[in-house]
Parts: structure tokens; C-alpha cells; sequence
């Protein structure tokens, strides 16, 4: 059974001094958007030396493709949310500014990674570099108004060629950094009079810059939680592209085309959310494990109650479940086992489900507190909530699920 290494826990401590320093005093500022999460990240790269292993993670994997002697590149971040000390960096930040991670795992797990897997390797050298130490923010962007869980048959935005270059034309919504982002990896169909149904065209995958003519970001949303991560918008209005950010540089990559990439993606997403949702379920049971023992009614601590009792007891059932998906997905990544989507997909449903439930009993379990903004836990509740719809809505997880068990 997998345990947390020695190592493990040491890095844990390391990191929950870190947040105590430089992350909690900042977090009003965080919620409240004033302050933007990517100078608190890049500090957090520096301070445990991720910036460096990046590079000289990504320099290799360079060095070896430009050598012959690997094609995937895949391990040019130098460090994965998938490994453990990744999973601990990652709940640990959620159980504080669910935000931080969420704008750190776009920029450096979706878009990052997405060059990684499908760019060539001109491509790499272009934009990995700034964007595995965060010197530049990233942004992923495929949802759109009016597809939302549809994510490519609703799909609107297009490329049409214009000689060997494509204009782009759309809008993106709900894009984690894009009011930010210094690069931004965009998914549009490709308008072509082929006699193809619009809902079947192919998709493919564009690298773009900010500032770039007709490309606009908007200012970031006001959102119900999750409010240390900038959300917005994205409009392309004749944004003209060289084939050079075509990402594989081909509109018939051996890969696949870009619905291929985004399914990758979407599983390394679901993956994640379950490190995420562990963080918000041990920091909510960790305040309510102390103010249990602390708040007294009729003369004695309601953790002497036995329905305080039963709410501190199923939050540990819910904390030992998800952990132990976790542990699971740590070993197999370990072992390169691929977690298949379906797979992905009843982590994300099982594991944000729990968290929300945990973090809304955390509020009952305060009471009046719980309802207050002074009391950690009403943030902690509004941040799982977004769990249940992030990287995919939970009704199109039991979608993903249930197609994996019938192919099976």
C-alpha cells in the first residue's frame, strides 16, 4: 500500500512553511483579485529551486530529441503534478488558495504541455523555456459560450487558409490566466467546403501571443470562488497565423489532430482535480477537528456530541477515499500505467463530490461562523463547489464513465 515517503513529509512541512509566508498573508488580496497569483508562483518556483529543475529538465529532453534519441520531449518540465511531491505541492495550495493551482496547472500542465506533447521541435524551443519556470503565463482555451460540455461539436471559432496562413475568427469563454496570459494554446475548427457536417470538422491546435492583431483579452470575471485565479474571455477578430503556429506544423499529425490532444489533456485535468479536492477535504477537516474541541455548548465541547461525531467521522471516510485515488494514480504514473479517461473521470466525479460535501458540513458544522468570511471554511466551500464543474461538468463525467465500461 502506498504510503507518504519520509522525503514526502519533509517536503510537505517545507511547503506549508512556504504558504504560511508568503501565500496566507496575501489571501484577502488574492480573493478579491487585486492581487494576481503569478509573482506569488514564481516565488514559490524559486524558493524550491522548480524553475531550475524545469529548465534543466527541458534542456534535456531538448538535447535528446535534437539527438534522435526520444520524440515525446514529455519530461521537459522537470517536475509532475502527477508525482508525489506534485500532488503534495498541489492539495496543499488548494487547502489555502484553491486559485494559486489552478492557474499554475493551466499554465504549466495544459498549455506547457500541450506543446510539449504536439509541437515541433522549433516549436519547443520557442515557447517551453518561459513558460515551464512561469517567467510567462499560459492559457488553454477551448471553451466557448455555447458549447461548454459540447466542447467540439458546439465548437463556433474557425481557421479558414488564406495561402499558407489561417485567420482565425471566434471567442473563448471561462479561460483560466487568459486575462493574462502571455501564450495562449487555442482549438478552432477548420472551415473548409469539404462537404463535412460543421459538428465533424477537424479541430486544430494554434500557439498565440499576446498582443497579437485582432486577438483581445478581456478583464477577469467575478466569479462565486476560485477567485486567486484570473478567468476571462478571449475574442479573435481576423487574427491572421503563420503555419509556424500550427502546432506539429501539419493538419495530419501522426499524433492525431487536435480532438486527440484535448482528450489527453482533459484526463491529466480530471487526474488532478482529486489532489486538489484532497487538499480542500484535509484542510476542512483539520478546522473542524479544532473548532470541535474548542466551541462549547451547554458546558462541553460539541466535539462530545454525537452528530458533531458523525459529520467529523464520514469527512474522515471522505478524506481516506480520496486519498487512496490518489495514492493509486501516483503509483501507476510512477509505474506508466496510463489512467485512461474514464478512469480520470470517476476520480474528478468521486473526488469533487466529496470535497463540496465535506466543505458545505464544515459550514454547518461552524454554524453561523461557518457563513462569516472571517471563517475559513465559507471560502473553502465556495472554492469545492467550482470542482464539480471545473475540467469538465460532473454530468459529463458520468458521460465519459459510462462509454469506458460499455467499450470495455
Amino acid at each position: 500500500m502506498y504510503q507518504w515517503s519520509d522525503e514526502d513529509l519533509m517536503f510537505r512541512d517545507a511547503v506549508r512553511g512556504f504558504i504560511a509566508k508568503e501565500v496566507t498573508p496575501h489571501v484577502d488580496q488574492l480573493e478579491s483579485g487585486a492581487l494576481p497569483p503569478f509573482d506569488i508562483i514564481r516565488k514559490l518556483y524559486a524558493t524550491f529551486g522548480l524553475d531550475e529543475m524545469a529548465r534543466e529538465g527541458l534542456e534535456k529532453a531538448i538535447a535528446r530529441e535534437e539527438a534522435g534519441t526520444t520524440g515525446s520531449g514529455k519530461s521537459g518540465g522537470g517536475f509532475s503534478g502527477a508525482g508525489s511531491m506534485g500532488v503534495i505541492l498541489n492539495s496543499e495550495l488548494a487547502g489555502v488558495s484553491l486559485g494559486l493551482v489552478a492557474s499554475m496547472g493551466v499554465s504549466l500542465g495544459l498549455t506547457a504541455g500541450t506543446i510539449r506533447s504536439r509541437g515541433t521541435l522549433a516549436q519547443k524551443k520557442r515557447w517551453l523555456p518561459e513558460l515551464v519556470t512561469m517567467a510567462k503565463v499560459g492559457a488553454w482555451a477551448i471553451t466557448e459560450p455555447d458549447s461548454g460540455s459540447d466542447a467540439f461539436g458546439g465548437m463556433k471559432s474557425y481557421v479558414r487558409r488564406d495561402g499558407e496562413d489561417y485567420i482565425l475568427n471566434g471567442r473563448k469563454t471561462f479561460i483560466t490566466n487568459g486575462p493574462y496570459a502571455d501564450v495562449t494554446v487555442v482549438y478552432a475548427k477548420l472551415d473548409e467546403e469539404d462537404g463535412t457536417d460543421r459538428r465533424d470538422r477537424k479541430v486544430l491546435t494554434f500557439v498565440l501571443d499576446k498582443g497579437m492583431p485582432g486577438f483581445v483579452q478581456s478583464p477577469a470575471f467575478k466569479k462565486m470562488g476560485m477567485n486567486s485565479s484570473p478567468t476571462g474571455e478571449l475574442f479573435f477578430e481576423n487574427v491572421r497565423i503563420t503555419p509556424d503556429r500550427l502546432l506539429g506544423e501539419t493538419e495530419n499529425p501522426a499524433k492525431g489532430d487536435g480532438k486527440d490532444s484535448a482528450k489527453e489533456s482533459f484526463a491529466a485535468e480530471r487526474i488532478g482535480i482529486a489532489s486538489l479536492a484532497l487538499g480542500i477535504i484535509n484542510e476542512c477537516h483539520r478546522l473542524c477537528i479544532d473548532y470541535a474541541k474548542s466551541r462549547k455548548l451547554w458546558g462541553k465541547e460539541i466535539a462530545q456530541f454525537q452528530l458533531i461525531q458523525l459529520k467529523l467521522a464520514e469527512m474522515e471516510i471522505a478524506r481516506i477515499n480520496v486519498q487512496n485515488m490518489v495514492f493509486n494514480a501516483i503509483e501507476r504514473t510512477a509505474a506508466g500505467d496510463k489512467v485512461t479517461l474514464a478512469e480520470a473521470s470517476a476520480m474528478k466525479l468521486y473526488s469533487s463530490r466529496a470535497a463540496t460535501e465535506v466543505a458545505m458540513e464544515a459550514v454547518q458544522l461552524f454554524g453561523g461562523n461557518g457563513y462569516m468570511a472571517e471563517y475559513k471554511v465559507e471560502q473553502l466551500a465556495r472554492d469545492a463547489k467550482s470542482l464539480m464543474i471545473y475540467a469538465g461538468s460532473n454530468e459529463i463525467q458520468v458521460t465519459h464513465i459510462a462509454k469506458g465500461l460499455i467499450a470495455g
